[in-house]
């Protein structure tokens, strides 16, 4: 029998307006709909319809006065679980990933949230896990500023072990629901974790029997040393932003190699690259409907994003000048990658600041193309065929237009191709990425 063809994964990163920090100016774009439920049911359900793995929710937990004034919650700023259960009842088969921060909550509530919104969807829940990286953040949860890096992630690797024991702090099998004997459920089957470690002390059990996939999708997004290190440990999809083939295919690399490292296969790690589009009849009216976007940014916010992104206040340089010289990578206990990123490429394209501003303008440092359908197959294709990516993640840079863009000539091309899926393989978001069902760790110690 001849071996199926394997095909790539696409997940939509779902954003109000789109992609391009100017999204919520474009003359299409729905500005007024932003809290409006029934404006995110159309969206998703016509991911779903064109059979896409999943959606994903990003999440940031401040916001400031001069990012309010040029759009900054252009996105609405609605909490993700709470969105994703909503979206889970109006929905059937495709994925619902949120993020939240392990360096503002605790497991023991994050683990609760993440078993409801997989009961409530039937198996669709995934974690994009991140550490958070400002002080704007911080100093909205007791800290004074962020904690260091290394901390960060020595904090979220405790966090996912307490999560997962209690994930796991019930077996399958262990709800009996027996009316006539009046027992609900078999207690030797349910376990408390008596976790204590250095950042958390949890009892257990969870309050909630163990959800159809066993635990939601663990996804990650972080590519420096110490982020490449944790996904490979833990996560289960990595999103990430790569420029080119090359830069590709190195982190694809890395993050196998590393998997291996942990005694993981391979196969358990799904490398979704974002990729933001714009896309024409003609290469040339996409790089128009590109333009005309930019036409619409304001140079003010794009600088105070930079700077944010960078953690270096750019606002006192000249826009026609260089990217100036910035601290060690190293000593940066922010977004390191994202800042690595945003560094090679102004040196590498020797680029000024106001054009460094733009390149960053349609997705924030991952890849934007400007193309024709076929072109934009032609680059996935690419990516794909050649190691450098399992399937992508989808960044509109116009939501608009730009997402029902994609859905009717781009993923057409893909399954003419038989790159992609003209029908969902299972219900479960674990089931249509391929992943194994997760052993009940609590179990085999037990046995």
């Amino acid at each position: 029998m001849a071996e199926l063809k394997k095909r790539m994964h696409l997940n939509l990163f779902l954003t109000s307006m789109g992609h391009h920090e100017a999204a919520w100016r474009h003359p299409s774009s729905e500005i007024g709909r932003i809290h409006d439920i029934g404006y995110y049911r159309e969206i998703v359900q016509k991911a779903e319809a064109a059979k896409l793995d999943s959606i994903f929710l990003a999440d940031r937990y401040s916001v400031s006065k001069q990012g309010v004034k040029f759009g900054e919650l252009g996105g609405g700023g609605l909490e993700p679980l709470t969105l994703l259960s909503a979206l889970a009842a109006v929905t059937e088969k495709i994925g619902l990933i949120a993020t939240v921060s392990t360096s503002f909550n605790e497991p023991f509530n994050v683990a609760r949230r993440f078993s409801s919104l997989d009961h409530i969807s039937k198996g669709r829940a995934g974690w994009n896990v991140i550490t958070s990286g400002t002080d704007e953040e911080a100093v909205n949860f007791n800290f004074d500023r962020i904690p260091p890096h290394a901390e960060r992630y020595r904090r979220a690797k405790e966090f996912m072990d307490v999560a997962i024991k209690l994930w796991d702090s019930w077996e399958e099998g262990a709800l009996l629901k027996d009316k006539e004997s009046g027992i609900y459920a078999d207690h030797e089957k349910v376990h408390e974790i008596q976790h204590r470690g250095n950042y958390f002390s949890v009892k257990g059990p969870l309050n909630s029997s163990r959800s159809p996939q066993g635990q939601p999708v663990i996804v990650q997004a972080g590519s420096s040393k110490t982020g490449i290190d944790f996904a490979a440990q833990y996560a289960e999809a990595v999103f990430t932003a790569q420029q080119s083939l090359t830069e590709a295919k190195e982190f694809y690399q890395a993050i196998k190699a590393k998997a291996l490292e942990y005694g993981r296969s391979q196969n358990e790690i799904i490398i979704l690259p974002g990729i933001c589009p714009i896309i024409g009849r003609t290469e040339a009216e996409a790089k128009e409907k590109e333009a005309k976007l930019h036409e619409l940014t304001n140079p003010e916010y794009s600088l105070i994003q930079l700077s944010n992104r960078i953690g270096i206040d750019l606002t006192g340089y000249p826009l026609d000048g260089p990217l100036p010289q910035l601290p060690d990578i190293s000593n940066i206990q922010g977004h390191k990658s994202r800042t690595q990123l945003i560094v090679s490429l102004a040196e590498k394209e020797k680029l000024t600041i106001r054009e460094l501003l733009l390149r960053l303008a349609g997705g924030r440092g991952h890849f934007t193309i400007a193309g024709t359908a076929e072109q934009v197959a032609d680059e996935l294709e690419l990516w794909f065929e050649n190691g450098a990516a399992d399937g992508f993640n989808i960044m509109p840079q116009l939501m608009s237009e730009g997402f029902d863009d994609f859905i009717q000539f781009v993923v057409p091309e893909l399954q003419r191709r038989s790159l992609f899926r003209t029908e969902y393989e299972s219900h479960t978001l674990r089931g249509n990425l391929g992943l194994s069902f997760p052993e009940n760790q609590q179990k085999i110690r037990n046995y």
